[in-house]
């Protein structure tokens, strides 16, 4: 069955409708001033407490040091830390021997060349995800709602768990599953009415349709 994660998470709606209603494996919270997503401790610890339990809970920090990093495992105990930034292999250990928690990293992607830095950090994190590289000037690595190509993925094997991110609605995450083989997904800005504003039918609506993808793990 096909994984799914909903980021951002800001909204008791939100969290209800992904893991009571929808049953997502994954909720991500995210600790990144920069992001209209973005939640303060005590909003985070709240909506924490909603989701434990019924899925695995995810900060998400963008090149964060180490006091900002303690704050949200404070605030959230999480079961994993997402770096969606520039964080270096290095960086990465060091941060999974602080803290002691799994690590997600994301990899920004545009195009084939940005796949070689894969072997890198396998060898570190414990899952991977690929979205959308943002453009050059935005303060933000993700959340804009833009695929990338699929295709770059296809036949492609890691020996890390991954997940699909970068653009995913209701509408398209089956046609990105079967493009990639997707053994996983993640969707933050094509579950809103409007940017941050998590909606409860949209992301039930993205959860049951990648349930429902056809050749899931496969690349067909």
């Amino acid at each position: 069955m096909v994984q799914v994660k909903i980021c951002g998470i800001n909204s008791a709606g939100a969290a209800d409708a992904a893991v009571v209603a929808g049953g997502a494996d994954y909720a991500g919270l995210v600790f990144f001033s920069g992001s209209p997503r973005h939640v303060m401790p005590e909003q985070a610890a709240s909506l924490a407490a909603r989701l434990r339990g019924r899925c695995r809970i995810v900060a998400v920090v963008v090149d964060a040091a180490d006091p900002d990093i303690e704050l949200a495992v404070r605030a959230v105990r999480p079961d994993l830390l997402q770096l969606h930034g520039r964080e270096t292999p290095d960086r990465i250990v060091a941060i999974r021997q602080r803290f002691g928690l799994p690590v997600i990293k994301a990899i920004a992607v545009a195009d084939a060349g940005d796949l070689a830095r894969i072997t890198a950090y396998e060898s570190v994190a414990d899952m991977l995800l690929f979205d959308t590289k943002a453009a050059e000037h935005s303060h933000r690595p993700g959340g804009h709602g833009v695929p990338f190509d699929w295709q770059l993925l296809r036949g492609r094997k890691f020996v890390r768990p991954w997940l699909l991110a970068g653009g995913l609605t209701a509408e398209n995450v089956a046609r990105a599953i079967r493009a990639c083989g997707a053994p996983g997904v993640d969707c933050s800005s094509g579950v809103e009415t409007s940017r941050g504003a998590k909606n409860p039918q949209l992301i039930c609506e993205f959860i049951a349709a990648a349930r429902a993808a056809q050749f899931a793990g496969t690349d067909a």
